[in-house]
């Protein structure tokens, strides 16, 4: 599986973003995907995972009610709307996909796949 993921850019505090992540292969809807984001001079952390068909989404409690993912497997893509985007939401966003749906997303295992970022920027 390799993913791509657009839609970063620069934004003011209260804007809003759409990040897409494109996924190749016949096998989308095997996996559950997720973002993570990882600014600058900090650690890679988990964002949002959403389970193979859709129907279960988890969240950071840092975006939840901000953000929410979702998936369209008819078009082997993962979308993440940013909403109310604070400074701190300033990172790279990353893709993944795994086979498995569970705590291991929010716990910080690496995932099966990644995607290659797109650096979002909040300015205050």
């Amino acid at each position: 599986v390799q993913l791509q993921a657009s839609g970063g850019g620069l934004v003011q505090a209260g804007g809003s973003l759409r990040l897409s992540c494109a996924a190749s292969g016949r096998t989308f809807s095997s996996y559950a995907m997720g973002w993570f984001r990882q600014a600058p001079g900090k650690e890679r952390e988990f964002v949002a995972a959403i389970s193979w068909g859709g129907g279960s989404t988890y969240y950071a409690d840092s975006v939840k009610g901000r953000f929410t993912i979702s998936r369209g497997n008819a078009k082997n893509t993962v979308y993440l709307q940013m909403n109310s985007l604070k400074p701190e939401d300033t990172a790279v966003y990353y893709c993944a996909a795994d086979r498995a749906y569970d705590n291991s997303w929010y716990r910080g295992a690496d995932r099966d796949y990644w995607g290659q970022g797109t650096l979002v920027t909040v300015s205050s």
